[in-house]
């Protein structure tokens, strides 16, 4: 099943309490059953202005509605292509400059997306942050 970033612009983000967060999290989760368990909330980052969430869901309309049903905003809706991670932390040590770096790769490009080991040192970009807009 596809993965999907979501882009929320929230301004304040950063600065909203703990329970508002449980809030917005519970008005999430609500939604969600309504709509099934096709969409799945994976997790989300919170920063200063902007909230990236990390949805699994069948396609991008259903992320839409999630985001229309919850009143939460949804600026930019991206589906996930590739993943890479350390597999330990020393994997970035003096071997790295050599091109050993131990990383993890997966790929939706491949049925059912998998995991692969990879010899090469990639660049880590995690786009996934997310916390609804306040109702």
């Amino acid at each position: 099943m596809p993965r999907f970033v979501i882009e929320r612009e929230i301004p304040g983000a950063g600065t909203l309490s703990a329970e508002e967060l449980q809030g917005i999290s519970a008005k999430s989760c609500t939604v969600l059953n309504e709509l099934g368990p096709q969409i799945q909330w994976v997790h989300s980052y919170v920063t200063g202005d902007k909230v990236y969430c990390v949805y699994i869901a069948p396609n991008e309309e259903m992320v839409r509605e999630h985001a229309r049903r919850g009143e939460f905003p949804a600026n930019v809706v991206s589906q996930v292509t590739s993943m890479t991670r350390l597999l330990r932390k020393r994997d970035c040590s003096a071997n790295a400059s050599e091109g050993h770096v131990g990383t993890m790769v997966w790929s939706s490009r491949h049925r059912g997306g998998f995991t692969v080991p990879v010899t090469a040192l990639i660049a880590l970009v995690s786009l996934t942050l997310g916390v609804w807009a306040r109702s």
